[in-house]
């Protein structure tokens, strides 16, 4: 048996001739010697005899003015003329849109026709030249050759090197050998030039690159997954039993077809301007990129548009693609083909589609990436925050074929669109998790139905022959469920069980509701294109103990006070100066470094309070310790106006430049913290979502994060770029386990087991009903008051009226004991929201119930809530302890399994207990849970040192310190040789009470801790 590598180059050559309808242009003969069937021109870089053999076979006309123009130099001319057009424009323009010389048009390449109507260029496209040769001798200065070389019209597009384990070697000696042994300068290697893509090949795996670069060449994973493209699982590919692992390349990717499809539609030349700042001096870079797709894009969109073509429109396509998948290339490509997509009779499949999304870097990323692929002007309209509710108004009744927006806009539009009779459209939602169950994602379903498809189905459902002028409600109804003119391609990282259930699949094998297409956070992490935030990451123990400071013992509610004695602890300012001690110190001395130097960080508050206490707190820290602080400089995000021990704070009062000027746009401090001025970033419910800073190392966490905050949060550290290595989470609030839990449902792939019980919803209705707080006469005259004021009907006393009809109801209410109104209320919420969620899955076409919802959602606005309890401690009790200890340092580790989530559930929540204990009592609760191993007889300790230090012969000293200090530099560099002064002589009197803390440092640095601040306040007065 051939086990050698010249075999495998042969078995794949053999499948490109037979299968994959390319043409050979080179062999080896009898004596084993290379026959070339054309003329390779080296020098040129192009197969010129090749190229113009092409020309003639499609552009007769073109060539006969041609020749009647250069005569015996028109294929000097003609390569001429194609280099000039290269250096001008990039290989990838040339190919699509081909030369003019002398008012002479000539294309290079033909692509394939969207329908069959026009049969010339079908011929033309079948008349592309699209050949591979072996061993192919790319330069005339050396006698190298690279194994593969594929050509279109002559022009080397696609370079492969194959290497084989049986042999010794594997893709990284393939890779190597570009790196080393492939020479940029050479014209065929010249970025945008000739070569479009390199691919490494082993019999296991596939990697490529679009630039050669010499060693700063990067090649990156080009495999379908360990089980295979779509499904969940890690790197690599999947064992083939009929074959080679990798043959996915050579025949789905590299056949004639696909690869000509490929050039047309998925590859894109790209300029990405980034502002760089050397010596001070702030410079536009512009990185140029070729965009070729990965292997799950390339995947994705031809699984998308197979399914499309198959089922037609009304289908959902949930796409579940991890962080680091270029989601946004995907999208733009899914967005271009179905916006040109015909059936089998040819005609167009969808009017218009829409893009739905809340990222303005997608809205330019989507027009630059389809603009490279149709230069039609007018393809796409985007609605961002510039635009109006008309102008989304004006794009769908003028048929634009692409649309981006964000679902807020159709609120306010839908109204005046125009009849959808006939139309059809794609909805493609980026971020599915987000916003897609509220009354926008509603409206856009609803102003997009094709009403008479609609009636229809109603009139056979309810076997009802009706006048539609006759009911109003079958208006509101018809609206309801899925649409056979909507299609739905949603896109998220993190499907919750609602997500699946609206756009996921039924599998009947099964029994549940999956993703069409996965790409696992798993697959990206060991393909490298994410960090592993979870792989360094530390957790904190908190411990601190309360004494009450004031003679009362008032009795209080135990759950509101639980949380306040909490509160006072995490705002206390002696708490943020310890844990910004810690955050700074772990910054300073490791973080910061990384990344060759421009490591970043972010501190996530888990108050607006604690967010402007972190930024001052963090502030004093560099100014008190300079050297240790050098090059840090800290900016703070929150949104509106906070109070702050008596002051009132905003954003842009704390944000001010290197100028002196405050930053007072989104868009300005993330510019801010992108430059060399700024490395650490307070927030507080801002920038834990859709931030994306590659330079963001180490993030320090002082707030409870669940399921998708937890993963959202913690992302923003994940993003790569060059030097970073790792990321560090340092975290105050959360367990290791409660960080995996939410974690490792997005680790894999997530499915959903079983289905949302719709009748769930008469249930509901009738728990609410039990209690007899309103009847159907209440409803009708409600609803009777809604309809006879709707819209332009509306007259001056309608809302007088309709509130006039609820509060009775109202009065009524407010005669339940506490436990009935918990329960009315929570039946009454839990109605709305099924009836809500349920009609976006199906049609329930029965109008006292759509009556009944409307009719509860307004209610529920009008009865009272309980009022939350205010609680204020702070003048009976003080802050004894704090200690902060770790607890966890390592990596957490996921399982490689997929997870069942369930339907969302519909039961009556567990009304919590209202408690009431005493003060004294609360706090000992508080201390059992919080504190850390404090005896009688170390307080005993802390006061003694405490009146030794007060009848010192030093105390006016260091009152004067105080007085002239601020709190970090007295309990930092004035107190503590003074407090091992004490200890020692204390020690030195033979006190066995002190013996712990001579040998317990951790012990010692907590009471140092407590007397500094103790004694910083009492000298203070």
């Amino acid at each position: 048996m051939d086990t050698s590598e010249k075999r495998f180059e042969q078995d794949i050559e053999n499948y490109m001739i037979n299968d994959g309808g390319l043409e050979q242009f080179s062999y080896q003969d009898d004596s084993g010697k290379w026959v070339y069937k054309y003329h390779y021109d080296a020098d040129k870089a192009i197969y010129l005899d090749v190229l113009i053999n092409f020309i003639k076979s499609t552009q007769e006309k073109s060539w006969e003015r041609y020749l009647k123009l250069y005569g015996n130099e028109a294929p000097n001319k003609l390569y001429r003329r194609f280099e000039d057009s290269v250096n001008e424009y990039g290989i990838i323009y040339v190919l699509k849109n081909g030369i003019e010389d002398m008012g002479i048009k000539i294309k290079l390449c033909y692509f394939k026709p969207e329908s069959n109507l026009n049969q010339t260029d079908a011929l033309l496209y079948n008349k592309n030249i699209v050949g591979v040769t072996r061993q192919f001798a790319y330069s005339n200065s050396n006698h190298n050759t690279i194994d593969m070389v594929l050509t279109i019209n002559g022009i080397p597009i696609v370079a492969l090197e194959l290497k084989n384990q049986l042999k010794g070697q594997d893709v990284n000696c393939a890779i190597k050998q570009y790196k080393e042994d492939r020479d940029k300068k050479e014209l065929c290697f010249r970025f945008n030039h000739r070569f479009l893509v390199y691919f490494a090949v082993d019999l296991y795996e596939v990697w490529m690159t679009t630039c050669i670069d010499g060693k700063g060449t990067r090649f990156i994973p080009f495999n379908q997954g360990s089980n295979g493209a779509g499904n969940s699982g890690g790197a690599g590919n999947p064992t083939n039993p009929n074959g080679y692992s990798t043959s996915y390349l050579w025949e789905n990717v590299l056949n004639r077809e696909s690869l000509l499809d490929i050039i047309n539609k998925f590859v894109s030349y790209v300029e990405e301007k980034e502002e760089v700042e050397e010596n001070g001096i702030v410079k536009n870079k512009i990185n140029k990129k070729i965009i070729f797709p990965r292997y799950h894009q390339f995947d994705v969109v031809h699984k998308v548009i197979d399914d499309v073509k198959k089922n037609g429109v009304g289908q959902n396509y949930l796409i579940e693609h991890s962080a680091g998948s270029g989601k946004s290339n995907s999208i733009a490509w899914i967005a271009y083909r179905l916006a040109s997509l015909h059936d089998e009779y040819n005609n167009s499949i969808f009017n218009t589609v829409i893009v739905v999304t809340n990222r303005i870097v997608l809205d330019s990323q989507l027009q630059d990436t389809i603009s490279s692929f149709d230069h039609k002007s007018g393809l796409l309209e985007t609605i961002d925050e510039k635009k109006h509710s008309k102008d989304l108004k004006e794009a769908i009744n003028d048929g634009k074929r692409i649309i981006v927006c964000t679902v807020q806009k159709f609120l306010y539009s839908y109204k005046e669109f125009d009849d959808m009779t006939g139309k059809r459209f794609a909805i493609i939602i980026d971020e599915a998790h987000q916003g897609q169950s509220g009354e926008s994602a509603k409206t856009l379903r609803k102003s997009l139905i094709d009403r008479n498809i609609a009636i229809k189905d109603y009139a056979e459902e309810e076997l009802d022959d009706f006048a539609e002028d006759e009911d109003e409600i079958v208006d509101k109804l018809i609206a309801h469920g899925r649409h056979s003119n909507q299609s739905f391609f949603a896109f998220t990282a993190t499907p919750k069980n609602k997500t699946l259930e609206l756009f996921g699949r039924y599998n009947s094998k099964t029994g549940k509701t999956e993703s069409f297409h996965v790409y696992s956070m798993r697959q990206a992490i060991e393909e490298g294109f994410i960090l592993d935030v979870l792989f360094n990451y530390m957790t904190i123990k908190e411990a601190f103990k309360l004494v009450k400071v004031s003679r009362d013992n008032p009795e209080l509610i135990e759950g509101p006070a639980a949380h306040a004695l909490i509160r006072y602890y995490k705002e206390d300012n002696f708490t943020i100066v310890q844990k910004t001690d810690m955050i700074m110190t772990n910054f300073c001395e490791n973080g910061r470094w990384k990344i060759n130097g421009r490591g970043k960080a972010m501190v996530v508050a888990d108050s607006r309070v604690n967010a402007v206490k972190y930024y001052f707190a963090i502030k004093h820290y560099i100014k008190d310790y300079p050297d240790n602080a050098v090059g840090c400089n800290a900016l703070v995000a929150f949104s509106g106006e906070v109070e702050v021990d008596g002051k009132k704070y905003t954003e842009s009062m704390l944000n001010v430049d290197e100028n002196g000027k405050e930053i007072k746009s989104d868009k300005k401090l993330r510019k801010a913290f992108k430059s060399d001025k700024f490395n650490i970033l307070v927030v507080a419910n801002k920038y834990q979502t859709g931030f994306d800073e590659p330079l963001l190392h180490s993030m320090y966490v002082d707030k409870k994060l669940n399921d998708i905050s937890a993963v959202q949060t913690l992302s923003r550290l994940n993003r790569i770029c060059k030097d970073k290595e790792d990321t560090f989470v340092l975290d105050f609030k959360n367990s290791v386990e409660d960080i995996k839990d939410s974690f490792q449902p997005y680790y894999e792939e997530t499915f959903l087991d079983g289905t949302t019980d719709y009748n769930k919803v008469y249930d509901l209705r009738k728990k609410a009903r039990d209690y007899s707080l309103y009847n159907d006469g209440d409803i009708d005259k409600f609803y009777d008051v809604m309809v006879a004021n709707e819209d332009s009907k509306q007259n001056s006393v309608a809302i007088g009226k309709l509130t006039s009809v609820l509060k009775p109801i109202v009065d009524i209410y407010s005669n339940f004991t506490d436990e009935d109104k918990y329960a009315i209320r929570d039946y009454m919420r839990k109605f709305r929201n099924n009836y809500a969620y349920i009609t976006q899955l199906v049609r329930i076409h029965d109008k006292e119930l759509y009556k009944e919802y409307v009719f509860v959602s307004h209610l529920l606005k009008l009865i009272p809530k309980d009022e939350k309890v205010k609680i204020d401690i702070n003048d009976k009790i003080k802050l004894e302890f704090v200690s902060l200890k770790e607890s966890f340092k390592g990596s957490i580790a996921l399982e490689k399994k997929a997870v069942n989530l369930k339907p969302t559930g519909s039961g009556l929540s567990k009304k919590p207990e209202k408690r009431k204990d005493t003060l004294k009592s609360i706090i000992e609760k508080v201390n059992e849970r919080y504190s850390g191993n404090f005896t009688e007889s170390d307080r005993v300790v802390v006061e003694d040192i405490l009146n030794r230090f007060m009848n010192d012969k030093d105390i006016k000293k260091y009152e004067k310190l105080a007085k002239n200090n601020d709190a970090e530099m007295f309990t930092k560099n004035l107190f503590p040789d003074k407090f091992n002064e004490l200890i020692t002589s204390s020690y030195m009197d033979n006190n066995e009470s002190y013996k712990k803390l001579q040998t317990d440092t951790e012990f010692y640095k907590l009471v140092m801790e407590y007397m500094a601040r103790e004694m910083y306040i009492k000298l203070r007065g």
